[in-house]
């Protein structure tokens, strides 16, 4: 059995809450596929891979959701994702709207 890591040694994540702006309702794997994309332009696979990048939850009524990023990453995540124009050939706008440490906040203040 393995012993859990230390404190210091675990990854810090940052919970970065955002908001698809459309006149078109997507899904979660529209979205996934659409970031994927986007920051593997922008970072690159190595950059990708120290992002730890994963979308946790997605509120497709409201869309809204919320991303786990390494804390070092969070400033090029959002860049990546700023560029994102269109989803499928739709207009989109992408907004932050806030960034936490812990997911109980991210989902209390900005969801």
């Amino acid at each position: 059995m393995t012993k859990p890591l230390l404190p210091t040694l675990r990854e810090r994540n940052r919970y970065l809450v955002f908001e698809i702006i459309s006149d078109y309702k997507f899904n979660r794997d529209e979205i996934v596929k659409s970031f994927w994309n986007s920051i593997m332009k922008f970072l690159g696979e190595h950059g990708v891979s120290k992002t730890s990048f994963w979308v946790l939850e997605w509120n497709g009524e409201k869309q809204r959701g919320i991303l786990k990023v390494n804390h070092k990453s969070v400033d090029d995540v959002r860049a990546a994702l700023t560029l994102i124009r269109e989803i499928n050939g739709r207009r989109v706008i992408f907004h932050t709207r806030g960034v936490s440490g812990t997911l109980k906040k991210a989902r209390e203040r900005f969801m």
